[in-house]
């Protein structure tokens, strides 16, 4: 906990400096860019005004690329966050990359999937990290087990290669291998993305899919028991609607271990939600229904629901504050904060 607050501090200041200071720098073809957020907050369970808890989250990426011609471009990403520090790692991305302008980008190193890449997020005003591993879970602990993200996941902890091609008429496609490691044998993702962004009503789709060899002891989430099975299988689909200034979006995704051994972690998760804009002000209404055990019949499944609804005010490019109500099984709370991105 206290090197977790260090750690915060450290990046929450860095993020103050540059968001008022250029964060990108060019100079014959070389560019170096730092991007990140910080968030720091608190939240109420059962609005009992005696069990405030500190809410700290942030996150950090480095890159550094060189324009080698018109059509290439490598480059060395680096990033950290609170999540991966939490988990006792210091390596969130680490990965080279070579783009080429009429075919797409290419990623080799420790870096998640293009199914996490290509996919969609709820709307999320609030600084809760709804879409990836949400703080609700982190300061609320569920009684069982949960699968806490939408968007399809199968580690960022072996050497991976990523190929993802430029969109052609808004159509974007993804293959992931990885391997070489001690979570599995290998795995192999892909994806796709379709884009409608033209018009007064915009649409995205992205499709995922993946299978993993041999998990054994793979961690998919800090909330879930680890995996040890014959194989697991994945798929996720997700889909953004805009008109205007209100969002509407719908996430599903489907977990399959054959054989697992010991503890259960597979079945589904489902996502649904809604945000408007108005001047400076933002609103969002989420809800994620998890649902784990359901494929095996010798266990009881364990039903999981999730209800946000956040508010954000925008004092500047760069500066937000939030508020969000929420409702996990047997738990209100309220959670209200400072959001600072770079």
């Amino acid at each position: 906990m206290r090197t977790s607050f260090i750690a915060f501090g450290i990046v929450l200041s860095t993020v103050i400096s540059a968001a008022a200071a250029p964060i990108e720098h060019s100079e014959d073809g070389v560019t170096a860019r730092l991007s990140g957020y910080g968030t720091i907050g608190m939240i109420e369970p059962d609005f009992a005004l005696k069990n405030s808890s500190f809410l700290g989250d942030w996150s950090i990426r480095g890159q550094l690329t060189y324009d080698a011609d018109d059509t290439h471009r490598l480059g060395f990403v680096y990033s950290l966050n609170q999540q991966t520090v939490d988990e006792d790692e210091y390596i969130n991305d680490l990965f080279a990359l070579w783009q080429i302008k009429e075919f797409g980008r290419i990623e080799i190193g420790l870096t998640d999937s293009v199914t996490e890449k290509l996919g969609l997020g709820l709307p999320d005003v609030g600084g809760l990290r709804l879409n990836d591993n949400s703080l609700i879970y982190k300061k609320i602990k569920p009684d069982d087990a949960i699968i806490a993200d939408t968007t399809l996941d199968s580690g960022d902890g072996a050497p991976r290669l990523n190929i993802v091609s430029v969109p052609v008429d808004n159509v974007q496609y993804g293959l992931s291998v990885a391997g070489l490691g001690d979570d599995y044998s290998f795995v192999i993702d892909g994806a796709i993305k379709i884009r409608r962004p033209n018009g007064k009503t915009k649409t995205a789709y992205s499709i995922g899919a993946s299978f993993m060899s041999r998990p054994d002891d793979f961690s998919q989430s800090p909330y879930s028991p680890n995996v040890t099975a014959d194989w697991r299988a994945q798929f996720a689909a997700s889909m953004n609607l805009q008109y205007n200034s209100l969002m509407f979006a719908f996430n599903a995704r489907a977990i399959y271990d054959k054989n697992p051994v010991v503890m259960v972690s597979d079945g589904i998760i489902l996502g649904t939600g809604i945000s408007y804009d108005l001047f400076k002000y933002t609103v969002s209404l989420s809800y994620l229904l998890s649902d784990t055990g359901i494929w095996h019949k010798d266990i009881d499944n364990n039903m999981y629901h999730t209800v946000v609804s956040s508010f954000r005010y925008k004092y500047s490019e760069n500066v937000d504050g939030w508020m969000s109500l929420g409702w996990v099984p047997a738990n209100p709370f309220i959670s209200a904060g400072l959001r600072i991105t770079f």
